[in-house]
């Protein structure tokens, strides 16, 4: 475990990279011993600065839940973030490409919670009954790491796994018969196809992910408040936005979203 002191130290890297839009060194080259208790703590840590700062938590992230993110990464396990309000971009908005370091987008299901919802225990039944409204979503993803590919597991929980920011459409009313796990879903940059998947990737059924996450934020005294959002994770491999980049997702019955890195 990391001394208070070099979690704010791991915070300030964090915080400068992002800020400056540079690429660090993974955090377990300065500290091997690092652990995932460790990251969770720096993420926290971050999030509380950008709080003070004047950003509001709005929800949250879940990260690693289809196969094909986790062969990617090769990590074989969820991880959750932040989702902090300046992080929200209008859907069909223009924003600079030098905002960001390396940006990638992914496709993904977000839910709004209608009621809180607290571990451990939660299971599918009272997911249903949080769950307030379905939304489609892409999800913008940094890149900030000197040789991501390599980047160990503590480092990208403690970075949000390169939270970046948040593109959501129009929420539609949760409907519990509707089939999540069949929706398809299909991410398209500058008019070409780059992705394809369905509920069913993330975690089986993207509910399965606000299980996960309730259950998971438990073990650490917190859960999921009222009127928060939650990405699940996307369905496909994310996918680099390079300069220029009209991104688009469409999800079935749901509608899509839109972004345009210029």
């Amino acid at each position: 475990m990391l001394s208070e002191a070099d979690r704010r130290k791991a915070a300030d890297i964090l915080m400068s990279a992002e800020k400056e839009r540079k690429q660090a060194v993974q955090l377990t080259k300065t500290w091997p011993d690092i652990t995932i208790e460790d990251a969770y703590a720096i993420s926290t840590e971050v999030a509380k600065r950008k709080i003070a700062g004047g950003a509001k938590l709005i929800g949250h992230k879940v990260g690693l839940t289809s196969k094909a993110m986790q062969r990617s990464s090769q990590i074989d396990e969820p991880d959750y973030g932040h989702l902090l309000d300046d992080m929200m971009i209008a859907d069909g908005a223009k924003i600079p490409h030098e905002n960001y370091c390396r940006p990638r987008v992914e496709i993904e299901l977000a839910f709004i919670m209608g009621k809180p919802l607290k571990g451990p225990g939660v299971g599918l039944a009272e997911v249903l009954r949080a769950t307030e409204y379905v939304v489609p979503a892409i999800e913008i993803v940094d890149d900030r790491w000197v040789d991501h590919k390599r980047v160990a597991t503590p480092t990208l929980i403690a970075d949000d796994f390169f939270n970046a920011a948040c593109v959501i459409g129009a929420p539609r009313k949760f409907d519990a018969t509707l089939d999540l796990a069949r929706l398809r879903g299909a991410m398209s940059v500058n008019g070409e196809e780059v992705g394809r998947g369905t509920g069913a990737d993330v975690l089986g059924h993207p509910l399965n992910a606000l299980c996960w996450l309730a259950n998971e934020r438990a073990r650490r005294g917190a859960g999921l408040r009222a009127g928060e959002f939650v990405l699940t994770g996307s369905m496909v491999q994310t996918c680099w936005a390079r300069r220029p980049a009209a991104c688009a997702v469409e999800i079935e019955r749901l509608g899509g979203a839109r972004v345009v890195f210029d």
